[in-house]
């Protein structure tokens, strides 16, 4: 199948130059389901980006659409600020019996907007506010988010430069294996901590994502992860893990901080944790870290009850039982197959990955670009990540079938080989 663009005539003439995905994607979608859509001339996409990670559970997912409906239609309520409501309820009493006490985790849940960087934004003014100082330590090729105070502690430089003023208050530190193992883990970073000459104010708090999405696929060690909370530990710093797009499942666990055996101090969850798409986002953290004053952070739209609707049947469905971890897992042994199969085909590619979250990078830059826009043809739905966009990136749903992931893998394939 090679797909014709069609003609976008009101997006280019209209809508702001700032769209991006769409130029990626000529089309005009019209339907979806499960992992695939379809553009309003009938043809069909298998999507391996899921939302940027937002749609886990894969689009109109028949179990959350019908609890969505039925709330709708006996007129439930769907703007709600902060009060307190009976979708509100029934998702906070899901998420604590589903999620948080059998992982004996002890988190007070804070509904802090409907976006992933409105959860960073809290996490970091909470730090502060704990602690009583400003900076924070991030990571490099890290990506937290597009408003003033994430962009201060996200590390692309294209991201940064739209802010328009100087992001202070972040300083960045190496992540997992920037030196390539040439420089012991964390020695720059708590030189700098105990230089009283070294120029670094003492940070109240270090962010970080367990594998960096935008940056590129890269994957922090589990040992890397407890050595940095010690480290945290250690220097009275509060550890924040950025888990919008890794979590809710994405790399088996339902958190991705799991694997580690770390408990983080704060934890930001978005994307998926609607479980359909419809924006939500929480911050998480332990509960003598709770100094709010009421009111003291807040946004109109925080209580997206259908968002609570969706988020609870989506726990419900599958994470009561523990069997969406197995399957992930079993989902991402499929994708590394095919991924050693690619490089054993391809000498300058290379992958990463956990779960369902994979990159296939290339020593040329444009290869990857070039692959994804070969893809679209072939209709399949990828994005390229990274600092130069030198990683094809892989997020299809969590629930995507056996057959579907091998036909995605087999169009990928085909892809690098004849964009060689």
């Amino acid at each position: 199948m090679t797909i014709t663009p069609p003609a976008l005539s009101v997006f280019e003439t209209l809508e702001s130059e700032v769209r991006s995905y769409c130029r990626g994607w000529p089309a005009v979608f019209d339907r979806a389901q499960g992992a695939r859509l379809t553009d309003e001339d009938g043809h069909s996409y298998l999507d391996f980006f899921a939302g940027a990670g937002s749609l886990n559970y894969g689009h109109n997912n028949p179990v959350l659409k019908r609890a969505l409906i039925d709330y709708i239609e006996r007129d439930g309520i769907t703007h709600g600020l902060d009060m307190a409501t009976t979708a509100k309820r029934a998702f906070l009493d899901t998420f604590q019996n589903v999620v948080l006490r059998p992982r004996d985790l002890p988190y007070k849940v804070m509904f802090p907007g409907p976006t992933g960087t409105n959860a960073v934004e809290s996490a970091l003014k909470l730090a502060r506010k704990v602690k009583g100082r400003e900076s924070v330590v991030s990571f490099t090729n890290a990506f937290h988010g597009m408003s003033l105070g994430s962009l201060a502690v996200t590390g692309n430089a294209f991201k940064r430069a739209g802010a328009g003023i100087p992001l202070v208050h972040g300083t960045p530190m190496p992540f997992d294996n920037y030196f390539d193992g040439q420089v012991p883990d964390f020695l720059w970073f708590e030189r700098l901590l105990e230089d009283q000459g070294s120029g670094l104010n003492h940070p109240a708090a270090v962010i970080v994502e367990t594998v960096q999405g935008e940056g590129g696929i890269n994957v922090a060690r589990a040992e890397w992860l407890r050595a940095l909370q010690d480290l945290c530990h250690r220097q009275d710093m509060l550890l924040i893990v950025d888990d919008i797009q890794m979590g809710c499942g994405r790399t088996g666990g339902f958190f991705s901080f799991e694997e580690a055996g770390i408990t983080p101090d704060i934890v930001t969850l978005s994307k998926s944790i609607s479980g359909y798409g419809l924006p939500m986002s929480l911050c998480l953290f332990k509960p003598e870290l709770d100094v709010w004053e009421p009111g003291e952070h807040n946004g109109t739209f925080r209580g997206n009850n259908p968002a609570f609707v969706t988020a609870a049947a989506a726990l419900d469905a599958y994470w009561a039982d523990g069997q969406m971890e197995k399957q992930t897992l079993a989902r991402g042994e499929q994708v590394e197959q095919t991924m050693l199969a690619i490089c054993g085909e391809h000498e300058s590619a290379r992958f990463r990955g956990r779960g369902l979250v994979w990159g296939l990078e290339f020593e040329d830059p444009a290869r990857a670009s070039a692959v994804c826009a070969r893809a679209f043809q072939l209709g399949l739905l990828l994005e390229t990540s990274g600092p130069q966009s030198e990683v094809v990136k892989l997020l299809p749903p969590l629930t995507i079938t056996p057959e579907e992931l091998d036909e995605g893998l087999r169009t990928l394939a085909r892809a690098v080989r004849e964009t060689a």
